[in-house]
């Protein structure tokens, strides 16, 4: 399928459908300027988001000028052959209501009939069917389509057009429309040099920090955010300069501070889990946070976090090893945690339910960024060369992928469409791999004006990110013509890759 042109249209097309289905009850639903119509408070901040000048223009000013300090990290372990920490090496220079009945989405040419069934919407996309009927009588299972809850919240929503990319020596994170390219907010975070950044369903990120450790949940929507001074305003940041102090943000919800003893311990791998949507409003409830962090005495601490107070729910204590914390993470439909760790430090699976940890063993060789894909297959990319691993979850065997076109592979990330994208250096290039037949499609598109590709995400529309450290900017890519679309400049040493949009979630439990 056309990444690009495509399913945009099917997501729009059922972005309307649930907008019919779910009635306003659905935040999730709302379009982005009916929320902030709707919203009881005033917005009180800086600049607007309107004047942003700053963003999609290749060569544009960056106004927030002198962030190229790098983030200072130590090696740790022997069993790497690191000669330099490989998180900041930035020299790789190079009921069943059947009786509803809807209006008829004609802009998309779906038309929407009655709902069928427990919580499922009968789309109609040839003979209408009529009022009452439903899944159980099976009346409407010949000419309709029953899409559940998920691909209706799904398609296209706004509150998923952001990419969140952490500022690490700023200590900050940006929130991007990934349609404008236009960074609409800067926020201060919890602790010191965040990385990691994992966006929910909802569209509100956690941001976790290494050093001091930290975690920071911030509210996409300003409807979401909190009155803190109960002045009738909500005060947030409006853009990148417009940097409000630490603590004083209203759209900050919690702050989990974590008591890792140093760098290398810090809070790295982090998730939101999707949870199951109401079947009747869509709505999806407040999700629960996965997290990994590491002791003194290298053990790894995994937290699941309540996604509304920031507190601990579940604590899980797993043997690690010498080296960085639990450094990749990502979950599955079910809700259940992957992390990887560097290197030759464990890979594992825990069960969201019962918190049983299966050991998936590790490929040969210094693994690295990771994702997870729509099959079930763990995807690392490597240090030194040795190209792209992956684990079958059926086999339960890694296999390399030897000859990615450079020296390493860092931050990966599948998409919806059968592709594995993985941002390269030395030199610096986007890495295309067709995940079914497990072969490289391209290894080496090419990012003009790169320095040091880190992370890469995937937006909405299908768009490939990519996150430059060396270069303080992003790109956004196109993935048909590997054109790139737009950059967004003004970072402050941008370390981040993870799921960055949400967008690999979504994934996880739309169906395809």
């Amino acid at each position: 399928m056309n990444a690009r042109l495509l399913r945009p249209s099917l997501l729009a097309a059922l972005a309307s459908v649930a907008l019919i289905a779910c009635g306003d009850s659905s935040s999730e639903t709302s379009d982005a300027s009916d929320s902030a119509a709707s919203s009881a408070v005033t917005i009180s901040g800086g600049t607007t988001a309107g004047s942003d000048t700053q963003g999609a223009t290749q060569g544009a000013t960056d106004p927030t000028s002198g962030g190229t300090d790098s983030a200072t990290g130590t090696t740790a372990g022997t069993s790497s052959p690191t000669a330099t920490d490989p998180e900041t090496s930035a020299t790789d220079s190079t009921g069943d209501p059947t009786t509803q009945t809807t209006t008829p989405a004609t802009e998309t040419g779906i038309d929407p009939g009655p709902f069928c069934g427990d919580g499922v919407l009968d789309v109609d996309l040839g003979e209408e069917c009529d009022d009452g009927d439903n899944i159980d009588n099976n009346a409407c299972s010949n000419e309709c389509t029953m899409v559940p809850c998920e691909e209706q919240q799904g398609g296209g929503n706004a509150v998923l057009s952001y990419i969140w990319i952490a500022n690490s020596s700023q200590g900050t994170v940006s929130k991007i429309n990934t349609e404008s390219a236009i960074e609409e907010a800067r926020y201060y975070v919890e602790g010191g040099q965040p990385s990691r950044t994992s966006v929910n369903l909802r569209g509100d990120v956690a941001v976790s920090s290494r050093d001091p450790g930290g975690v920071t949940k911030i509210a996409a929507k300003v409807e979401d955010c909190v009155d803190k001074n109960n002045n009738g305003m909500i005060e947030t940041s409006q853009g990148p300069n417009d940097l409000l102090p630490a603590g004083t943000d209203e759209c900050v919800l919690w702050q989990k501070p974590i008591p890792s003893p140093g760098y290398s311990y810090g809070p790295r791998a982090t998730a939101w889990v999707a949870g199951d949507p109401d079947p009747v409003t869509c709505e999806y409830p407040e999700p629960v946070l996965w997290m990994g962090w590491k002791d003194n005495g290298n053990t790894a601490h995994f937290l699941k976090i309540d996604g509304a107070t920031g507190d601990t729910i579940d604590e899980v204590l797993h043997p690690w090893g010498s080296e960085y914390s639990p450094y990749g993470g990502a979950v599955d439909a079910d809700g259940n945690f992957y992390a990887t760790g560097l290197n030759q430090m464990p890979s594992v699976k825990i069960d969201f339910d019962t918190l049983q940890i299966t050991d998936l063993g590790n490929p040969v060789g210094c693994k690295y960024g990771m994702t997870l894909d729509l099959n079930g297959f763990v995807w690392n990319g490597a240090c030194f060369g040795e190209g792209v691993y992956y684990r079958d979850p059926n086999s339960m065997q890694w296999t390399t992928m030897p000859d990615s076109g450079g020296t390493r592979v860092n931050g990966i990330m599948a998409d919806a469409d059968g592709n594995v994208w993985g941002a390269g250096s030395s030199p610096c290039r986007l890495v295309h791999i067709d995940a079914e037949s497990k072969t490289y499609v391209n290894k080496n598109i090419p990012l003009p004006g790169c320095v040091n590709p880190w992370g890469v995400s995937i937006d909405f529309q299908g768009y490939v990110w990519v996150v430059d450290m060396g270069a303080n900017k992003a790109f956004k890519v196109d993935p048909d013509t590997y054109e790139v679309a737009a950059e967004v400049t003004g970072l402050q040493n941008p370390y981040t890759y993870s799921d960055m949009t949400g967008v690999a979630l979504q994934n996880q439990i739309v169906p395809q």
